[in-house]
């Protein structure tokens, strides 16, 4: 079953979600040589406690941190901890969530930590990053959630090919339905699956966590002894990036983009729902 929102409950959710635009501005600065990933985790419960609300991070089905920190060839779920450093060169996904008043928001963005990065590892974050927008501009009245799919898996087909040969779309792990829960129905995927058919018609108070994670080599990860860390089966680096969207009878606002996704839709001729809190 698919959770429609009401317009009250696309407000709060706003709400959460410009928490988690905090918590991304706070952890993005805080990203450099030296720091370690328990340093970021710190930074995000203290933007978490200075908005009065909740971590939805914390404990969920045990996971022991308020934010994921995926470091180069981790995709996705990387566990904070004291002993991992961030280096000059590296590049970190950042999974960050909250709660307001029972209501959910979660995004991810790619940071490039300090200088000398290879000028593929810019187009790996800027191809994993436009697919999420193609993405969100498919979250339209009347279309289906195959649409979404389609869209994301599309920009990145159409893009050059890396040195390394080709872009791995992650197939274990994608977007997801969001509101009273982090996770909820549907499951997005991140390219098109005959198998899974066109998925629910999208309406008003329908809300989605849309999720590229694109990789330089393989689609394929393995979970390490931890239960949680994700690695790219080949030793790839990947970049993972994340916008809730709530989709109102105005049109879509990305919960979690401070601006609600105005600038960027307006590049791909999208226009935004108003923000309920303006």
């Amino acid at each position: 079953m698919v959770e429609i929102k009401t317009p009250e409950q696309i407000a709060k959710m706003r709400e959460a979600g410009l928490v988690v635009a905090a918590i991304h501005e706070a952890t993005r600065a805080a990203a450099v040589p030296g720091a370690t990933t328990k340093d970021l985790d710190d930074v995000a419960r203290k933007v978490i406690a200075d908005h009065g609300a909740k971590s939805n991070f914390l404990g969920y089905g045990g996971f022991p941190a308020t934010i994921c920190t995926s470091v180069n060839d981790i995709v996705v779920h990387g566990i904070p901890d004291q002993e991992t450093v961030l280096k000059d060169g590296d590049i970190i996904s950042i999974d960050a969530g909250a709660i307001v008043d029972g209501w959910h928001g979660d995004a991810a963005f790619t940071a490039f930590v300090g200088t000398g990065h290879a000028p593929e590892l810019y187009e790996l974050s800027r191809v994993t990053e436009e697919s999420m927008w193609a993405g969100i501009a498919a979250v339209r009245k009347g279309h289906r959630l195959i649409d979404i799919s389609k869209a994301i898996e599309g920009y990145i087909r159409r893009q050059p090919r890396p040195a390394s040969g080709k872009y791995g779309i992650i197939e274990d792990y994608g977007g997801h339905g969001i509101g009273s829960q982090m996770h909820m129905d549907p499951h997005l995927l991140n390219y098109v699956s005959r198998k899974r058919g066109k998925g629910p018609r999208l309406g008003a108070g329908f809300c989605i966590a849309i999720e590229p994670m694109v990789s330089l080599g393989t689609a394929k990860t393995h979970v390490l002894s931890d239960d949680w860390t994700v690695k790219t089966d080949d030793g790839t680096w990947s970049s993972h990036w994340e916008h809730s969207v709530a989709l109102t009878e105005e049109g879509p606002l990305v919960l979690t983009a401070v601006d609600g996704g105005k600038a960027k839709l307006a590049e791909l001729g999208v226009e935004t729902a108003p923000d309920p809190l303006a």
